[in-house]
């Protein structure tokens, strides 16, 4: 799939994937959302609100309040790349939600996760 591709995905499409990614592992929507809400400073109203308008990946980055800055911190390998080497910036933030995701799937404390 081209970049492009990705960047024009729905968030409302790809969110109950990554909620489904953490609850098969005994984890909860409230930790996937502590995850989004610390990676992009988006509260629940502003999450929800840019569900129910079916913002893109794109947009739903682009429109973050503000992207943590101890984000660059997320190292590590998802889809058979280094997050900490992708260059398009956006295409990283992306990874950077789906490898935040995947460690809570793992087990790893929130703590842990969020690079407290």
């Amino acid at each position: 799939m081209t970049d492009e591709r990705v960047f024009k995905m729905e968030f409302s499409r790809v969110y109950p994937m990554l909620v489904q990614k953490a609850e098969r592992k005994g984890r909860s929507k409230s930790e996937v959302d502590a995850v989004i809400f610390w990676l992009t400073g988006y509260d629940s109203t502003a999450l929800q609100a840019q569900l129910e308008r079916n913002a893109n990946l794109e947009t739903f980055f682009a429109e973050a309040p503000q992207i943590n800055p101890n984000a660059a911190k997320i190292t590590g390998v998802i889809c058979g790349h280094r997050v900490e080497e992708i260059m398009n910036p956006l295409m990283q933030k992306i990874r950077w939600l789906d490898k935040l995701v995947d460690e809570l799937a793992k087990g790893k404390s929130l703590e842990k996760i969020l690079r407290k």
